[in-house]
């Protein structure tokens, strides 16, 4: 930081005013405010990447999309599919990201809120000092005050004796007030200028103090806008990098698009699932008269059809025996 501004233009003409010093606080408290909102932004827009990303993963799991196409095409859909499960994969990882980059600026808010601790205690030490201080002497001062009016008071009295006709009593009396008043003007100035001297201590150590305190809080606001800065920069560059790894794997899908062919896809789906070459002949016109003429004889629907196999010739028995006639397994006696 090459130039100091807060402890140049935070001042206040009343010494017991802490205008500037409380304005600095107020700020460097929305400051502490401002960080933490940042920071619960980045935890609800980690929620909404895991919720995404989940939802995402799901999808490619649970919904089917295309599962009959076939050859060149399924696998171009299974690409596609896999590639929305990584995106998917991507804005939860994104979503931890995001949760860590929320912890780190918890860390620094805490941290700075910490180290401004030590500072806030000692100023406000010192400005209750200077503040019981001035009160004293303000008070020694108007006691002071009040003993040198009694203290004129006396003199006066003293010399309107001196032309009017009192008595020696009285002139001792008068004398002998004057003296004491005398005596404790002394005491309240030499009090009040005592209070004055620890007043004047008091003001310039806490002016010291001002001074180090403001250019402590100038400090740490150069910090805190720095950091808070440097964290948007990153969750902004974050965010395009998952476009950029998003854009990755829809290239990845496009890529498997472009080695579908159509006419592959036809001809496979063609040779795995064809019924035959030839088409139904044509139905042909039959006259009903035409058709009875030329009928064939009417078969036998129904009754299976009985085959005999020829009838052997007889085979005749030997010499002695009585005369049969064999066919087949079967004997007739003649």
């Amino acid at each position: 930081m090459s130039t100091s501004y807060y402890k140049d233009n935070f001042w206040s003409e009343d010494v017991i005013s802490t205008a500037g010093y409380d304005m600095l606080i107020n700020h460097m408290n929305n400051g502490r405010k401002n960080c933490k909102e940042f920071e619960d932004f980045l935890k609800e827009r980690a929620v909404i990447e895991e919720k995404y990303g989940k939802d995402l993963v799901n999808l490619t799991k649970k919904k089917p999309c295309g599962h009959t196409e076939i050859n060149t095409f399924k696998r171009a859909l299974d690409v596609f599919k896999q590639q929305i499960d990584n995106v998917g994969q991507c804005h939860i990882q994104l979503a931890q990201t995001l949760r860590e980059e929320a912890r780190k600026m918890e860390e620094f808010r805490e941290r700075q809120k910490m180290e401004r601790k030590k500072i806030e205690a000692a100023m406000d030490a010192i400005h209750k000092q200077k503040q019981m201080q001035f009160k004293k002497t303000m008070d020694s001062k108007r006691s002071y005050e009040q003993k040198c009016r009694e203290k004129d008071d006396a003199e006066q009295a003293v010399n309107r004796s001196k032309n009017t006709g009192t008595t020696n009593k009285q002139h001792e009396k008068m004398f002998a007030k004057l003296a004491h008043s005398k005596v404790s003007a002394e005491d309240s100035d030499k009090t009040y200028q005592q209070n004055i001297s620890l007043l004047e201590r008091l003001r310039v150590d806490w002016q010291k103090e001002h001074i180090s305190a403001c250019t402590f809080f100038e400090n740490q606001e150069w910090e805190r806008v720095k950091c808070f800065r440097n964290a948007v920069w990153m969750h902004v560059n974050q965010l395009s990098q998952q476009c950029v790894t998003s854009d990755v794997m829809n290239e990845e899908v496009r890529k498997a698009l472009e080695f579908c062919v159509i006419e592959k896809d036809i001809e496979y789906f063609t040779e795995i699932h064809k019924t035959g070459i030839h088409p139904p002949v044509p139905v042909l016109y039959e006259n009903y008269y035409n058709t009875q003429r030329s009928a064939p004889p009417p078969r036998n629907h129904g009754l299976p059809l009985i085959r005999r196999n020829q009838q052997p010739p007889p085979v005749n028995a030997s010499s002695g025996d009585a005369e049969y006639a064999v066919v087949g397994e079967f004997h007739a006696h003649h």
